[in-house]
């Protein structure tokens, strides 16, 4: 094997930044400890606000919020709260790679014995493999580290497993992982890998000269880089006549990415043996840099500070974002919402109009009007009780309801046709207004396109305990009047119908043109009645008491409506305060980071013994 570049400068120690002689990990309370001031606690506390805000909203942002917070959730609870716990735990080195780049064949080699599987089926790493010396294998065992793998120690097919290895031959301090391949075809291995490397102190990407430039490492690779994590890069199976030209293209593409300085080392093409070990001379240069690395107590703590930090760094944008994706969901309900609202609240002022214009007033309400009053019905059954009597033979030598149950059910179907008509309008108008909008599309079920099936059973069941309500009204107001307490019920019911009809004339029976138009100049008469028993005042105060109990009813029965649709946005509205929540926590860590120390500006400094400079 050889190293692009000087061998001595680019396999001699991983740059990281470290603070001039460094506390021991014992000496720093605030990494252990777990109060809310602590690193530890304001970790946890980040760890609850993300997994309190939710992206159920069909919005661009938010599959990139849900990946995002997934994996902030992962690496906590995988990497940094354990590491935190630990910082004088191994070494872990995460091997991660493309497809048939020859990670398992590499990690066999460095710890000289056959601990992952290697061979030409891919995938063939199916669970990932954790080697380690055998005085190390208390820390893996135990679980703090990657919590959600369970252990064996036989291999297994199942990815959520975490195959636990000892090797004498690998030194304490240093443990290696195998992952699964970063393009894997299967879904749950890439994930898995993303998962693993976000767990490691050192990443050790491994690629061929085949392969260095595709495109997802690199995309992992300037994540690494974001996070401040250390990383090494293994350069396999390189034709020996393009090692320099291949190698120095590849330091090129480091280099342009900002990662000009994590180790290069370039393997030559070559056999293995029968133990599908690579030979010795081969990757005697990179067993000798992890050899170093795991002999220096001082450079480890220098690599795990320098990863720990930048992942503790890339935790505050990262909320950011989370939080202006939480910010998005609300804007996008309450804009759902409001288009709800606009459209209910327009049906209530049709349904207003409606008893202001006199339309009610036309078809069979005129009709039953002009007979209940053109009859002289009113005016007998305001004069004496006998029409009530008088009545009741009528009805049961015609079989024909009395002029005055016609009119009560002529008003209650006026208007619940009304009411059916201004419903359906907003149903209509909050469907295709959510349609429009890409949160909303994924809400709707085609039922929101029509009232609901009982909406007349409700809005009949709405007209008759209004109607009841105006002979409530009328009895309550003229319960001092001697007219009314002297003709009792009846006059009470037919009082009662004229205020009705009062309702739906906005000048409340002085005529318009359009009342005249629709016949409501026949209420005159009965208005000089009412102005008799009441005042010309209070019948204008009956009047408009009786619609203003009636819109509040109408209103009452629409928003039961709008709660088909706003019942829904509820269910999927994150918390009003999730997005502060996130920076509130987010700023937390960011301050409790800087308290640890981990954050503290230093110089590089190398693995082992310095060979050279470059």
């Amino acid at each position: 094997m050889t190293t692009h570049g000087d061998p001595a400068t680019r396999s001699g120690a991983p740059a990281v930044a470290t603070r001039t002689g460094p506390p021991d990990a014992a000496e720093e309370p605030s990494a252990t400890t777990g109060d809310d001031d602590s690193l530890p606690g304001a970790l946890s506390g980040l760890r609850e606000a993300i997994g309190a805000t939710r992206y159920p909203l069909a919005l661009p942002s938010a599959g990139a919020a849900r990946h995002t917070a997934t994996a902030l959730t992962d690496q906590l609870d995988d990497y940094l709260l354990p590491r935190l716990a630990r910082l004088d735990a191994p070494l872990l080195v995460v091997v991660g790679g493309s497809t048939g780049a020859g990670k398992s064949t590499l990690v066999n080699s460095l710890v000289k014995a056959r601990v992952s599987a290697a061979g030409v089926l891919r995938p063939t790493t199916r669970s990932p493999v954790l080697v380690c010396n055998p005085s190390d294998a208390a820390w893996f065992r135990q679980g703090d580290l990657l919590p959600g793998l369970t252990r064996t120690t036989e291999p297994s097919e199942d990815p959520r497993a975490l195959h636990l290895v000892t090797a004498p031959a690998l030194p304490p301090g240093l443990a290696f992982l195998d992952a699964p391949d970063i393009d894997s075809v299967v879904d749950a291995n890439r994930a898995l890998a993303t998962q693993l490397l976000a767990a490691a102190d050192l990443w050790l990407f491994v690629t061929t000269a085949a392969r260095y430039a595709d495109a997802v490492p690199w995309e992992l690779l300037r994540s690494a880089r974001a996070r401040g994590a250390v990383i090494a890069m293994v350069l396999d199976r390189v034709p020996a006549e393009a090692t320099d030209e291949i190698a120095a293209h590849l330091a090129e593409m480091l280099a342009e990415q900002d990662l000009g300085q994590a180790p290069l080392f370039v393997l030559p093409e070559t056999w293995v043996d029968g133990q599908g070990l690579l030979p010795e001379g081969v990757t005697a240069s990179l067993a000798d840099w992890f050899a170093r690395l795991a002999a220096d107590a001082d450079a480890r703590a220098a690599v795990v500070r320098q990863t720990l930090d930048g992942a503790l760094a890339a935790l505050h944008p990262a909320a950011e974002e989370l939080a202006d994706a939480a910010d998005e969901q609300v804007a996008a309900a309450d804009a759902l919402d409001e288009r709800v609202r606009a459209a209910y609240r327009g049906a209530e002022r049709t349904a207003e109009q409606g008893l202001q214009d006199g339309r009610l007033l036309r078809g069979e309400v005129l009709a039953r009007w002009q007979e209940f009053v053109g009859t002289g019905e009113l005016f007998r059954t305001l004069e004496a009780r006998i029409g009530r009597l008088r009545d009741r033979v009528v009805a049961a030598v015609t079989g024909r309801p009395a002029p005055a149950a016609e009119l009560r059910n002529a008003i209650e179907s006026q208007l619940v046709t009304l009411l059916r008509g201004v419903a359906s309008e907003a149903a209509e108008s909050a469907y295709t207004g959510w349609k429009a909008h890409p949160a909303g599309a994924g809400l709707l079920d085609p039922a929101l396109a029509h009232p609901s099936d009982d909406l007349p059973e409700r809005a009949e069941r709405m007209v008759r305990d209004w109607q009841r309500g105006v002979l409530e009204l009328v009895r309550v107001e003229g319960g001092d009047k001697r007219f009314v307490a002297r003709t009792a019920a009846y006059a009470v019911n037919a009082t009662g119908l004229a205020v009705m009809i009062a309702v739906f004339a906005s000048t409340a029976f002085i005529p318009t043109g359009l009342e005249v138009a629709t016949g409501a100049g026949t209420t005159v008469a009965a208005q000089a009645v009412l102005q008799a028993i009441f005042g010309d005042q209070a019948v204008r105060t009956l009047a408009a008491k009786a619609r203003t109990d009636l819109l509040s009813r109408v209103r009452t029965l629409l928003d039961a409506e709008a709660e088909r649709f706003l019942s829904r946005t509820a269910d999927a509205r994150p918390a009003a305060d999730s997005a502060d929540g996130l920076r509130r926590a987010a700023g937390r860590v960011e301050l409790a980071r800087h308290r640890s120390g981990l954050s503290a500006a230093g110089g590089t400094r190398p693995v082992a013994d310095e060979e050279g400079s470059r």
